[in-house]
């Protein structure tokens, strides 16, 4: 009698967490599709393929956003071309390469917790410093994506970290065993079957940089021409989105249009994310 009872004490606690795991993911596609259908509803009017490609006319209420389009690449291109290697990089000294019991280890970690949560005005006031004052650059796209690149190295590395420490240790034991070195442990076994969690860090890591704002004010600039270099001062799309809604009158339409090119972007980072881990994984599994 007592084994039923604590059977359908389990149940009821297993009906439970799955209905508020539902009411949760319920709740966060509501408040997803609100937000999209407003920018649709308010966007989707003044979206065409000339806004997309022509230049801002009368300070955004007119024209486009080709040449913001040509900045917000520049920026992010140079963003992950940066923090990518690096990142990764420091990601395999942590998870394979350094003790991970030692307390200096364990400081890295928490010290890259703690930026990865820090304000993004503070990494905009540094990039300001460093690259736009010290080493000179100006107010320009290199200043920018190297800004961003330092904003979002924390979170690649403790993805990149997490998606390594979390590949089994029978992997390591067993490619041992036959004798592997160590480096062909890592990029034909235990790299392979981390990339899954490394790409869930770099979507996010691309979707933080794509809407930054405050960081980008600090270093790239203002300027909605068309850079025709890297040290060129460009507009991110964000910085274009809220110099529409806060400084132009009757900019609200352009802002919620450029908002929506945004999001589009985002949602389609995203999906080709999640379809190139799938992918990976299925090939994995049927090369097994």
């Amino acid at each position: 009698m007592q084994d039923i009872h604590g059977k359908s004490r389990a149940r009821l606690e297993e009906t439970l967490a799955a209905l508020g795991a539902w009411i949760a993911a319920i709740l966060v596609l509501g408040v997803f599709g609100w937000i999209l259908g407003d920018l649709l509803w308010h966007g989707w009017p003044s979206l065409s393929w000339e806004f997309v490609f022509d230049a801002p006319r009368d300070a955004g209420r007119a024209g486009g956003i080709g040449p913001i389009l040509v900045s917000t690449a520049l920026l992010l291109g140079i963003c992950l071309a940066v923090a990518l290697p690096i990142g990764f990089g420091a990601a395999l000294c942590l998870a394979e390469l350094a003790a991970r019991a030692a307390w200096p280890t364990r400081l890295i970690r928490r010290s890259l917790d703690i930026l990865a949560g820090m304000p993004s005005i503070l990494f905009g006031l540094f990039g300001n410093a460093v690259f736009c004052v010290i080493l000179g650059f100006g107010f320009s796209l290199l200043s920018g994506g190297l800004t961003l690149a330092c904003m979002v190295l924390p979170l690649v590395i403790r993805s990149a970290d997490e998606a390594l420490r979390s590949v089994p240790a029978q992997y390591r034991l067993s490619a041992a065993a036959l004798g592997l070195s160590r480096g062909a442990t890592l990029w034909h076994l235990i790299v392979p079957a981390a990339l899954p969690g490394v790409l869930v860090g770099f979507t996010l890591a691309v979707g933080r940089a794509l809407a930054e704002t405050a960081a980008l004010i600090f270093t790239s600039g203002y300027v909605d021409r068309l850079p025709h270099s890297l040290l060129d001062s460009g507009r991110a799309l964000s910085v274009h989105i809220f110099d529409l809604a806060m400084n132009v009158p009757g900019g609200d339409a352009h802002a919620y249009a450029s908002a929506l090119v945004l999001v589009t972007m985002l949602l389609a980072i995203n999906l080709v994310a999640s379809r190139l881990g799938s992918r990976w994984s299925l090939c994995r599994m049927s090369s097994i």
